[in-house]
């Protein structure tokens, strides 16, 4: 599962091959899942607000100033 002592990490999602819970063109939180990293799997914060794995394939990782952190953080 998560590991709280990770620094925040935000990706960009670029496809989404018709999965509900995640929208093209929007940043999500991800959380720290070396076992599912390993498998090729990213675990996201999605639109449900619950954290899912999904396709690494489907994300780039993106680095953003504190305060768009903290908003995106907050938000959820």
């Amino acid at each position: 599962m998560a590991d709280t002592k990770c620094p925040t990490k935000f990706a960009l999602c670029i496809k989404n091959d018709d999965c509900e819970d995640l929208e093209r063109r929007k940043v999500y939180q991800v959380l720290q899942d070396d076992d599912a990293a390993k498998e090729g799997y990213l675990r996201v914060v999605d639109e449900s607000g619950e954290d899912y794995l999904y396709p690494a394939r489907y994300f780039v990782l993106v680095d953003l100033p504190h305060e768009a952190q903290d908003a995106l953080t907050a938000a959820r």
